[in-house]
């Protein structure tokens, strides 16, 4: 039996597996002396010259060991340290204002989360009222005890339900603002009205708003509105609104204190030239 030539195997496998992951390889039909042979080569240009071949570039991405990572935390921390513990006032009041600008730009991005697209308004006709008719119904409204509170969280779902669910056995009903923001009240009667699709008759001074719901009212099948935030997400926005207003005054006041420690460094330069000089 001839004997196989192995190296020869495994020089021809090498070839074709060197071409198989060649991207510019070609492969030529040759005949020559009426013997058909193929041979592999490399792309060439108009030239001649080969083209070089494409490489696959793999990013690889470095893990972090746990010890590199409480590493890393444990320097910021002897940073902060130092920057709070540093004699030069500046210093301190520009670490805290940095770091409240961080939380600012944090607290931004977090309430854009809360924001939901207005669903596209429906058409219905709103209805005139007389003013005798609004007396009548503000009259009413006032003297009736149902209402429906509107508290930290502001408007979300739950207040439109509340609303439906009272003009199924009133026609007006009473929306009580505590606590309010100065001028807010006016804000949610017109939110209100839209989602609701009910009337306005009367803000009171006490933050109160008497809706009426209209001759023609119609129950909605989905009482809730789909554009509104549900209790749990009303209640973290208002939580992620307050801390917002309290670090916007936080760094109100930091700015101010910088300012006056500049003047005062102005005021110090000042009276020793005066004194090296005078």
């Amino acid at each position: 039996m001839p004997r196989l030539n192995m190296f020869g195997s495994f020089s021809v496998c090498r070839k074709w597996l060197h071409v198989r992951y060649m991207s510019n390889a070609s492969i030529e039909l040759k005949t020559e002396n009426d013997v058909v042979r193929f041979s592999i080569s490399k792309r060439r240009d108009k030239n001649g010259k080969g083209l070089p071949t494409q490489v696959k570039k793999g990013t690889k991405r470095l893990k972090m060991s746990r010890k590199a990572k409480v590493n890393e935390l444990r320097l910021y921390r002897l940073k902060a340290k130092k920057k709070m513990n540093s004699p030069n006032p500046e210093v301190r009041i520009r670490y805290k204002l940095d770091k409240a600008k961080r939380k600012e730009t944090w607290l931004v991005e977090k309430l854009r989360k809360f924001e939901v697209a207005k669903a596209p308004a429906e058409k219905y006709d709103p209805e005139i009222l007389t003013e005798e008719e609004k007396h009548y119904l503000k009259r009413m409204g006032e003297k009736k005890k149902n209402y429906v509170p509107v508290g930290r969280r502001g408007v979300f779902g739950g207040v439109v339900l509340n609303m439906h669910l009272h003009w199924k056995k009133h026609e007006t009903v009473k929306v009580v603002c505590k606590p309010c923001q100065p001028g807010k009240i006016h804000e949610y009667a017109e939110e209100l009205a839209r989602l609701s699709k009910g009337i306005v008759i009367d803000i009171k001074h006490n933050n109160t708003i008497i809706f009426y719901r209209g001759k023609n009212y119609v129950q909605p099948e989905i009482m809730s509105p789909p554009d509104t935030l549900s209790k749990d997400k009303a209640m973290e926005k208002y939580r992620y609104e307050q801390s917002l207003e309290h670090t916007s005054e936080f760094i109100e006041k930091l700015e101010k204190e910088l300012e006056e420690y500049h003047k005062h460094v102005a005021m110090y330069k000042e009276r020793k030239e005066h004194a090296e000089f005078g």
